[in-house]
């Protein structure tokens, strides 16, 4: 299992909270996004990102195929104006 991590940060805060819903509406529209979460920061402290995703791929082929998916790209062209700063991990867990 590949897991995917994204932190986002926002020119203006209030604009996650849109950013969380179209990122889970991605849900059961992608065939290998195998799992979605999002959610929104509560400390707001000065090292915080504004909202994290979290998804869940069989492998690196999966998140691949996920990043070409056209609901994907749509959801990032829309993304790309509005967190000019965003950061990322993906590492692999052993299957359950």
């Amino acid at each position: 299992m590949l897991t995917h991590v994204v932190c986002f940060k926002f020119s203006q805060p209030g604009q996650a909270e849109e950013a969380a819903c179209r990122l889970a509406a991605m849900n059961g529209k992608i065939p290998a996004l195998l799992g979605i979460e999002t959610g929104l920061d509560l400390t707001r402290s000065s090292r915080s990102y504004d909202l994290a995703l979290i998804t869940r791929h069989a492998d690196a082929a999966g998140l691949a195929a996920y990043q070409a998916d056209p609901h994907h790209r749509e959801v990032l062209a829309w993304l790309s104006g509005l967190s000019p700063t965003a950061v990322s991990v993906d590492f692999v867990t052993p299957d359950s």
